[in-house]
């Protein structure tokens, strides 16, 4: 059921040890790297994550660049501010709030399983998590920082440059090693051992409500949540109450197509339980308020999915129906991986 990566076998195979550049990591000899196992359902890695491998210091140093507020320009906001582990590396704020309390365009989204994600961001933004880090840092309502900022702050820790020194076999500290080691330690968030999980494996059980909602799961919300991460990755407009702020215009905001416009990315149900409130901007506190508006009819578009647009705009669900489906996406929570365990 798992296929265990030992980066360590795998990279000299595909040959991506014999060359360094700003977008390649060469690991040194006394830095290893960590060996990752993945259930053998679950999807390929991103590609960039084969330039970029964790190795055991470079963890290390992202995990500490992770949780440490100097990244922000007043010192208050680190990235471990708004991705809080017992959430899911999510927070319960409808939208992000950075320094100074101002407040971001979007809900924080979770990061879990990144390492097999193909965008980021919930309009695809970057298609690269090392360079998907920089934006928290730019942004001015999240840490309105510069990376000179940044680096000016920690290039006389002495704890830093043992780490820099370690994960990269010298003391620099750049721009490029700061989003690489940060996005080694997000690549080892891997959340892979719900009871749905365990249920594949069969080690356990779904009880007869489980099983019920995982039924109505596959008629009514596969299509969309599909495979082992419940994303497909696609950019749908789902017709969800929209955000008057003047700035937001979905996947649009990327590709300029008016296609896009609204549309975001499918997020991944695993841990749904501790992500709320819903939706890009937080529209909806709980999942039950997403599953009765869902029902009731969502708002017409001429992108709106055709899930929606074929079917009068719903996705009809009994009470009975929402119960279960309720139930069933308890299923997907990891304890383990939230810290209750």
């Amino acid at each position: 059921m798992y296929k265990a990566i030992k980066i360590s076998v795998l990279l000299p195979v595909l040959g991506l040890m014999s060359c360094r550049s700003d977008d390649s990591y060469e690991p040194i000899e006394s830095n290893p790297f960590v060996d990752l196992i993945i259930p053998a359902d679950f999807p390929s890695l991103n590609p960039a994550f084969y330039n970029n491998p964790p190795t055991k210091f470079g963890v290390e140093l992202g995990k500490k660049l992770f949780f440490d507020p100097r990244l922000s320009r007043d010192n208050t906001i680190a990235c471990a501010t708004c991705h809080i582990q017992s959430n899911a590396y999510a927070d319960h704020q409808k939208q992000a709030v950075g320094i100074e309390g101002k407040v971001g365009l979007r809900n924080v989204p979770p990061i879990q399983n990144l390492a097999f994600m193909l965008y980021y961001n919930w309009d695809g933004s970057k298609r690269q998590l090392e360079s998907q880090v920089i934006v928290p840092i730019i942004t001015p309502e999240e840490m309105h920082a510069s990376i000179v900022e940044v680096i000016g702050k920690i290039q006389e820790d002495s704890d830093y440059q043992k780490l820099f020194q370690q994960a990269f076999g010298d003391k620099r500290i750049t721009d490029q090693r700061i989003y690489q080691s940060i996005a080694q330690y997000e690549y080892t968030l891997i959340s892979a051992n719900s009871k749905y999980d365990q249920v594949q494996r069969k080690e356990t059980a779904f009880t007869p409500k489980e099983q019920y909602g995982y039924e109505v799961f596959q008629v009514k919300c596969a299509s969309c949540h599909s495979g082992a991460l419940f994303t497909d990755q696609t950019f749908r407009n789902i017709g969800f109450p929209i955000n008057s702020d003047s700035n937001e215009a979905g996947r649009a905001r990327v590709t300029g197509d008016l296609n896009d416009y609204m549309s975001f990315r499918v997020p991944s149900l695993r841990n749904v339980e501790y992500t709320g409130p819903y939706g890009s901007f937080g529209q909806f506190k709980t999942l039950s308020e997403v599953l009765d508006y869902m029902d009731q009819g969502v708002l017409d578009a001429d992108n709106l999915d055709p899930i929606f647009k074929e079917n009068e705009n719903k996705i009809p669900l009994t009470a009975e129906e929402k119960e279960a489906l309720l139930v069933f996406m308890q299923t997907l929570s990891d304890v383990n991986f939230i810290g209750r365990q």
